[in-house]
């Protein structure tokens, strides 16, 4: 059997994986720094308790587990601080010491979690095979740098190895200020929801879909660098108006109520032509049915 150790597996991405990875045929291992959650535990799924930046730690539950496949979603990922935060770099150290053990345990093929913030965001479309990195933040740098260590050390060991570069991804249990969940948060609670003018144009992913990708690139062998992203940009003032219309109350839409971070582009979209064409993955959620789903997690939460 397929043996994969996947880390973040408690994180807004990594939670949906392991239905996937099971049912890809795979035994999950999942490893979380803080006491293992409440997810529990089957044949084909166990979880390891380790401190991700303490490489003899990391090695310890490599040489445990004894992966064949690594998925490797944890990274720092605090709202608003992840950017600029020093703890970028530690994590650049931390990723590079896991794939050295996963490696040195035999380990076979990795897939890592790259960003959209390597790419110069000059671009409106960003492709893996045209586009130039140029990331403009400390964040995308250390993303870059690891991801380009990654594929010399993979080069270099003949291991095989892809790099998943994520977008824009919303679902249930999003950081509450974020896009999505603010606005439902707002209209629910008869508020009125201020945007800015709403005319970027972005690629958003449902959560889950996010999840099934990563597996689904894992699950191949394909290498190199793959945008994780739907293929359907939307202009931001579109997916407001599709909760606000969801939940019966455009009247609380203020577009143009804050004012728009002048250093964010006007266009960042996807090429999918690698995931597409050949990961052979297509989403399932359109945006209506993702954002409904998202608005029913909510719902339900509040009930509780």
């Amino acid at each position: 059997m397929k043996r994969v150790l996947v880390t973040g597996a408690s994180g807004f991405i990594g939670k949906h994986t392991t239905a996937f990875l099971e049912a890809a045929g795979y035994e999950v291992h999942a490893v979380s720094t803080a006491a293992s959650p409440a997810q529990l535990e089957t044949a084909t799924f166990k979880w390891h308790q380790a401190d991700l930046l303490d490489p003899a730690k990391v090695a310890a539950v490599v040489r445990t587990v004894k992966p064949s496949h690594l998925l490797h979603l944890a990274w720092y990922a605090v709202p608003g601080k992840f950017w600029a935060a020093p703890e970028n770099l530690q994590w650049v150290n931390a990723s590079l010491s896991l794939m050295q053990a996963f490696h040195g345990e035999g380990g076979r093929r990795v897939v890592m979690a790259g960003t959209c913030a390597e790419y110069d965001w000059s671009y409106a479309q960003c492709s893996e095979a045209s586009t130039p990195c140029q990331p403009a933040t400390l964040y995308g740098v250390a993303k870059h740098a690891t991801r380009l260590l990654l594929e010399a050390w993979a080069r270099q060991t003949g291991m095989s190895s892809a790099w998943g570069r994520i977008f824009f991804l919303y679902g249930p249990d999003e950081y509450p200020a974020r896009l999505v969940p603010s606005v439902i948060s707002s209209i629910v609670d008869g508020k009125p929801a201020r945007c800015t003018h709403g005319e970027q144009s972005r690629d958003f992913m449902y959560v889950e879909d996010v999840a099934a990708a990563f597996v689904a690139l894992l699950d191949s062998d394909v290498e190199g660098n793959v945008n994780i992203a739907s293929g359907h940009p939307a202009l931001l003032k579109d997916i407001v108006y599709a909760i606000a219309d969801q939940l019966g109350r455009r009247d609380l839409v203020e577009l143009g109520a804050i004012p728009a971070n002048p250093a964010d582009p006007a266009a960042l979209v996807a090429d999918v032509s690698r995931l597409r064409d050949e990961v052979g993955f297509v989403p399932q959620y359109p945006l209506q049915k993702g954002i409904e789903r998202t608005i029913e997690s909510f719902m339900a939460g509040q009930k509780k």
